[in-house]
C-alpha cells in the first residue's frame, strides 16, 4: 500500500510499504482523511521523539472493514493508573500516540486498537471528521481555562488550533474575541470566523488568552495582555523557553496553565461540535501529493492553514 513515510530529518517520502499487521484487539481503518499537524512539521524538521522511519498522522478518520465510518482517538493510555482512573488519560505516564509511537494515518490503511475508534454521525463530511482531533484539543483548552460566559478572549496564532479556539470561544459565549497572527491571510480568516478584531499582535486587556504558538515572545505577550487575575493557556510547543515575566505573574496573580490533548469525553464531544464549525479554510490534497505538500508546508512555501491528505 501507499504511505507517506518520515525517513530522515526534513525528509518525507511516498513509499510502497507492507500492509499493516492487525493484532488481537485491533482493527483496520481504511483512511479517508488525515490532517497534517504543525507538530509534525516541526518534528520532521527538528527530530525528537519521532524516530524515522515512521508513518505519522494522528488526526484521521476512515472506514472499518464492516463499512462503518469512524474517527480515531490517537491518545493511548494504560487505563489502570491513578490518572486514567480520574479520566485524565491524556496525562497517563505510559501515554503513547498513534502516528508518533506507532504507525499513523498518512497511509491507505492503518491498524489501531479497536477501543480507539468512534463511530461518526450519519452525513458528516470527511473534512469535518478529519478535524475532530484538533477540535477536541481546542475544546480541552477552553475547559482548562474554565472560560466563563462573557469572557474577553485573546487568541495568539491563527493556525488550525487558534482558529478553532476562536470558534469555540464564540460557541461558548465569549463577550469578545481578538486574534493575532503575523500572516495577514490567517488573521483575515480569524475575522471571518468570528473574531471582533484580528491583526499582527493582540491589543487590549483580556480575561483569557490562548497561546497557540508557544514561542517565548508569544508566552510573554499572552501574560502581558491579561487583566490581573486572568488566565493564559499555553497550547503551542514551538519552544521550550518560557520567556515570560514571573514577577508580573506573582504581583498580578495571573495564572499560566498548560493544556495538552483532551479527555475521552472531550474527544466524543468534539464529534458533535465539528458539525457547528466553519471549516471552509481547510484544503484537501491526495496522498499522492503528500510529500510535496508536507515539504512545502514545512519550509513555508505553501499557505493553506490546514491540509488534509485523502488516500
Amino acid at each position: 500500500m501507499k504511505a507517506l513515510v518520515f525517513t530522515a530529518p526534513s525528509v518525507v517520502e511516498l513509499q510502497d510499504i507492507d500492509e499493516p499487521s492487525v493484532r488481537s484487539g485491533e482493527t483496520l481503518v481504511a483512511v479517508a482523511a488525515a490532517g497534517i499537524c504543525g507538530s509534525e512539521l516541526h518534528g520532521v524538521r527538528t527530530p525528537g521523539f519521532r524516530t524515522p522511519p515512521l508513518v505519522m498522522g494522528h488526526e484521521f478518520a476512515g472506514t472499518l472493514p464492516d463499512g462503518r465510518r469512524v474517527v480515531v482517538n490517537p491518545i493511548l493510555s494504560c487505563g489502570v493508573c491513578d490518572l486514567c482512573g480520574r479520566g485524565q488519560r491524556q496525562l497517563c505516564r505510559e501515554r503513547a500516540l498513534i502516528g508518533v509511537h506507532r504507525p499513523g494515518g498518512f497511509a491507505e490503511r492503518v491498524a489501531v486498537p479497536a477501543s480507539a475508534v468512534h463511530q461518526l454521525p450519519d452525513g458528516m463530511t470527511w473534512t469535518a471528521a478529519g478535524l475532530i482531533e484538533p477540535i477536541a484539543y481546542a475544546l480541552h483548552s477552553w475547559n482548562v481555562a474554565d472560560g466563563p460566559d462573557g469572557a474577553r478572549v485573546g487568541v495568539i496564532g491563527c493556525g488550525t488550533i487558534g482558529l478553532l479556539c476562536v470558534q469555540l470561544a464564540r460557541l461558548r459565549g465569549a463577550a469578545s474575541v481578538v486574534a493575532a497572527d503575523v500572516s495577514p491571510r490567517r488573521a483575515a480568516i480569524a475575522a471571518r470566523l468570528g473574531a471582533d478584531a484580528a491583526g499582527p499582535a493582540l491589543t487590549g486587556e483580556f480575561d483569557v488568552v490562548f497561546d497557540a504558538v508557544g514561542l517565548p515572545a508569544t508566552r510573554a505577550d499572552a501574560l502581558a495582555r491579561l487583566r490581573p487575575g486572568g488566565i493564559a493557556v499555553a497550547l503551542g510547543l514551538a519552544s521550550a523557553d518560557p520567556g515570560f515575566d514571573a514577577a508580573d505573574l506573582v504581583r498580578a496573580e495571573k495564572r499560566l496553565l498548560g493544556s495538552f490533548g483532551y479527555t475521552a469525553a472531550e474527544f466524543a464531544a468534539a464529534t458533535d461540535i465539528a458539525a457547528e464549525c466553519d471549516l471552509s479554510w481547510v484544503d484537501t490534497f491526495p496522498l499522492a501529493d503528500g510529500a510535496r505538500v508536507f515539504t512545502e508546508l514545512m519550509n513555508g512555501g505553501m499557505e493553506p492553514v490546514k491540509a488534509l491528505l485523502t488516500p
